[in-house]
């Protein structure tokens, strides 16, 4: 290995973790509905798919909107170099968006819109503009797996977990936030900012204007940076509703907040359930930021195709108006579909209001409350109920026996099936029955499993192709 890089040799992607275990389960054995009925459903994709119908409605309506049907004319044009600030159109379309998924009380300027690939190439640059190998940022725990890949492999900060607990239901404290911080300086560790996830993955909740205030108020005072990851900003079915940390910005009382220092993330990916169109997005409220990432954007521009083709959808107010409402009235129908299901068993989930899963709280069934207990029993569900699900561990969770289930990549038939499998599954376990791995395995394959399926296989920032690059586990053998 010593010809390659470290870069290339080190185990710092995190893919060595029990998130990306789940996908490589599913990937040795996907569901099916004709071919494989028995296989693994997946429920570890935070992909959101229940209103694609209404793009391809608008697609069928406006065939100029794509430079390969009636837009033609404009193929050359779109064809021919284009520099890294992107199409005037495009940007201007995505501030309008950003507005309005912010319900419009606050107004985005077309031209700190900074593109990148997807929101995992939007949180590298970031990162990238802010701080240096070494350096670190404070992350409200649970957090998003990936981050490790998307904000440490390549950069070399750290992340520095800020412990919540189920206690309070998990909110943000200042106590936590000032004793991460307190922490890290004791190390002699530089922190350069705190990450906020807004609406949060893995537990679906939005930040109230309080917590906020609080969190920018910290970061001001110790002049360290604020980033807002508010990919999930039109996810929110239920009150309250999303409040960006632009809206915070514009409160009179936080006039003397030094707006330098705050950075938006967004994408499309969730919001608009168009992961494979790898549209990430940097809003920074300071200029060298912005002028810093627009020159780093051209390691991962968005397609000019795409850009045209967002340009007209997302400038069709009638279309993105309804689609917005009719989105949050589809995912708080199959969330509530979910949860109601879930509840037939005694399986409770932490009150959410947003994003595209559940943190479900499994911590009746662990044996014993130790994290080798949630990884048994995450076995089982992987192995032999079938479900791909993520365990709290690999979100940095501090407290086992939670897990995060995905229900918005899926049609009602597949919900149901997966259903039936997770109440079967809780009522074996409280029925004490003890058979074996291979008895139950031959229990579920009774089942006569029917639904459509797609047949695609996904990452969460990056569509992939049918067949996984990541070798199998031993973990999950």
């Amino acid at each position: 290995n010593s010809i390659l890089s470290k870069l290339a040799t080190n185990e710092e992607h995190g893919e060595n973790s029990p998130y990306f275990d789940g996908w490589k389960a599913y990937d040795s054995d996907p569901f099916h509905p004709l071919k494989n009925p028995n296989g693994v459903i997946q429920m570890g994709l935070a992909e959101n798919q229940l209103c694609l119908d209404l793009i391809e409605d608008w697609i069928k309506r406006n065939p100029k909107g794509s430079i390969c049907s009636e837009g033609i004319k404009s193929f050359k044009a779109i064809a021919n170099f284009q520099d890294y600030h992107g199409l005037p159109e495009f940007r201007k379309a995505i501030a309008k968006f950003m507005e309005k998924t912010r319900g419009g009380r606050v107004r985005f300027d077309p031209e700190r819109v900074v593109m990148a690939g997807g929101a995992t190439g939007a949180n590298e640059t970031i990162i990238f503009c802010l701080a240096d190998p070494g350096d670190a940022f404070l992350v409200p725990s649970p957090y998003y797996p990936a981050f490790n890949r998307d904000l440490r492999w390549r950069t070399g900060v750290q992340l520095i977990p800020i412990h919540c607990e189920s206690s309070n239901n998990f909110k943000i404290t200042s106590k936590a936030v000032k004793e991460a911080y307190e922490n890290a300086q004791k190390s002699n560790i530089k922190v350069k900012g705190l990450i906020l996830t807004n609406p949060s993955n893995p537990l679906g909740t939005t930040l109230d204007k309080d917590t906020l205030k609080s969190v920018l108020s910290f970061t001001n005072q110790h002049n360290i940076h604020l980033v807002c990851d508010e990919i999930y900003a039109a996810t929110v079915f239920d009150t309250p509703q999303f409040v960006s940390i632009a809206e915070i910005l514009d409160e009179q009382e936080m006039t003397y907040c030094n707006k330098d220092l705050v950075h938006i993330v967004y994408s499309l990916s969730k919001d608009m359930g168009l992961p494979g169109f790898r549209v990430g997005i940097i809003y920074s409220f300071n200029d060298d930021v912005v002028n810093c990432a627009r020159k780093m954007s051209s390691f991962g521009l968005v397609s000019t195709q795409t850009q045209y083709f967002l340009a007209a959808m997302l400038s069709d107010e009638k279309f993105v108006d309804n689609f917005l409402r009719e989105s949050a009235m589809r995912l708080g129908k199959r969330h509530k579909h979910f949860t109601n299901g879930l509840e037939v068993v005694g399986i409770k989930c932490l009150k959410n209001n947003a994003g595209l899963f559940c943190w479900m709280d499994l911590r009746p069934l662990l044996r014993e409350s130790t994290f080798d207990s949630e990884m048994s029993l995450w076995r089982v569900i992987i192995n032999d109920v079938k479900l791909n699900v993520s365990p709290g561990s690999s979100f940095e969770c501090q407290e086992p026996g939670w897990f995060r289930v995905c229900f918005a990549n899926m049609d009602d038939g597949t919900v149901d099936i997966a259903l039936a499998r997770i109440r079967r599954f809780v009522g074996v376990e409280k029925s004490g029955d003890k058979s074996s791995s291979m008895e139950k395995k031959q229990q579920w394959k009774k089942n006569n499993l029917r639904l459509s399926f797609s047949k695609r296989m996904y990452d969460e920032s990056v569509l992939s192709p049918l067949s996984s690059p990541i070798p199998p586990s031993p973990l999950v053998r």
